[in-house]
């Protein structure tokens, strides 16, 4: 009986003497990790420890989810309070090549969460959005001479060899009202970097009235460094169908190419429209164009089996179509140019001699909105050829909304497709106007 009551009480001072060292290590490691600030410090959010700076700019940007080998320093100016928040053009490291494992890069998307954001991150990210319609704050992580990755079918490179040698030389003209500094500036170097240069004459930079003060001066001493680009300021905000026509009326190309100002162009990309035309100086020709996400800026491309064409409604309105099957027939290949009976309008090229000679842009139209059936109308009615050519690739970003604002009280798409309809579509018209229940005001 005493020995049990003896090795009772043995056993649990033995407990007592185990328990004194693990309290001492818990309460060590309570205190170590007060004394770092914890593992989800709002102070550490705020002050955007974690996340890398750029240099020049003195704010942080989200980490992006590939690994950064250099950094890109980033030229900021600060003449204006209203583009306090632009950044301009990545500056090279000196071996005067981008990152490749930078973000963006071969077209891939750069994702983030808002949330994850810091309060002056999530004010550029929001400023974005709005100026814009598409995410800005992460075109402005992306360089402006990212790499693509050449996303034409095999048989069109193996076809290279057969475009003729003589091709003609082209200028393309791309119009901007108030676009962000990194996408335009992405559209251009897309232009100059992956065309052949004794093909690209120029690039006309036609300026529709922009007031952000990085189009300006900023602009103008950033192009300095490039002979081929030339700015035309328009005085005056005259909208994108006369701001193309005062891009042409300068131009000094035999084929004028149309862009854009957020687009970027992808290997191969000229060749093939300026061949189609040098056979037949007729043919108003069209790349295949390709999405970029208005969101992540990733480059989403599909095969030439995919290839649609354009059409229209009896609203006036621009879509697209599958290949009809007398379209296929005629075809031998996926990869041969398709005749379409409309364009979409944004990106195309036509010779000089031809646009002129079925009256270029109709001047009577305002602003934006209808001119692109107007001149696939005027092409084929005039003894053109519309096609889409599968081989040549160009990227755009798509946005839901237009965040550019005009005057008010003027139904500026109703009146340009009235218009349309009187001048090109003759006893048809009357299908356009039961759609619109015979309301002529605009």
């Amino acid at each position: 009986m005493g020995l049990g009551v003896y090795f009772r009480r043995r056993a649990r001072w033995m407990k007592y003497l185990l328990a004194i060292p693990a309290l001492y290590l818990c309460v060590m490691i309570f205190m170590g990790k007060s004394s770092d600030g914890g593992v989800d410090s709002g102070h550490d959010r705020n002050s955007n420890n974690n996340l890398p700076v750029i240099e020049g700019v003195g704010e942080g940007r989200p980490e992006v989810p590939r690994p950064a080998k250099k950094k890109l320093v980033y030229a900021r100016n600060a003449e204006s309070d209203k583009d306090a928040n632009v950044l301009h053009a990545p500056i090279p490291g000196e071996d005067g090549k981008t990152n490749p494992d930078g973000p963006g890069e071969l077209g891939k998307a750069v994702t983030m969460k808002k949330e994850d954001l810091g309060p002056k991150e999530k004010t550029l990210f929001d400023d974005g959005w709005q100026n814009n319609a598409f995410n800005q704050y992460a075109s402005d992580m992306i360089s402006v001479k990212r790499s693509l990755p050449d996303v034409r079918d095999d048989r069109c490179k193996e076809e290279e060899s057969g475009y003729l040698t003589d091709l003609p030389d082209t200028s393309v003209i791309v119009c901007f009202h108030n676009e962000a500094w990194s996408v335009l500036l992405r559209t251009v170097h897309s232009v100059l970097d992956r065309s052949p240069s004794h093909l690209l004459k120029e690039i006309v930079l036609v300026d529709d009235d922009s007031d952000m003060e990085h189009l300006k001066k900023p602009l103008e001493d950033y192009m300095a460094k490039y002979p081929k680009v030339k700015i035309i300021r328009a005085g005056k905000r005259v909208g994108l169908i006369r701001a193309r026509l005062i891009g042409a009326e300068n131009a000094i190309g035999k084929v004028l190419t149309f862009l854009d100002s957020h687009c970027e162009c992808v290997q191969g990309w000229l060749e093939p429209l300026l061949d189609r035309i040098a056979r037949n100086w007729t043919t108003v020709v069209c790349p295949v164009i390709d999405v970029i996400d208005d969101s992540t800026f990733e480059y989403h491309y599909g095969r030439a089996s995919g290839t649609q064409v354009g059409g229209f409604d009896w609203n006036l309105q621009f879509n697209w179509h599958g290949i009809p099957d007398h379209e296929k027939q005629r075809r031998k290949y996926d990869t041969d140019p398709v005749q379409s009976p409309t364009m979409a309008g944004g990106l195309f090229s036509i010779d000089r001699k031809f646009f002129q000679r079925v009256g270029t842009y109709d001047d009577g139209f305002d602003i934006w909105g209808g001119e692109n059936l107007e001149l696939s109308f005027k092409t084929w009615m005039c003894g053109g050829t519309l096609e889409i050519i599968p081989c040549s690739h160009v990227g755009h970003i798509f946005r839901k909304r237009s965040p550019y604002k005009w005057r008010t009280g003027v139904n500026v798409l109703k009146r340009n497709s009235i218009r349309l309809a009187e001048v090109w579509l003759d006893e048809h018209k009357k299908y356009y106007y039961q759609r619109i229940n015979n309301d002529l005001v605009s």
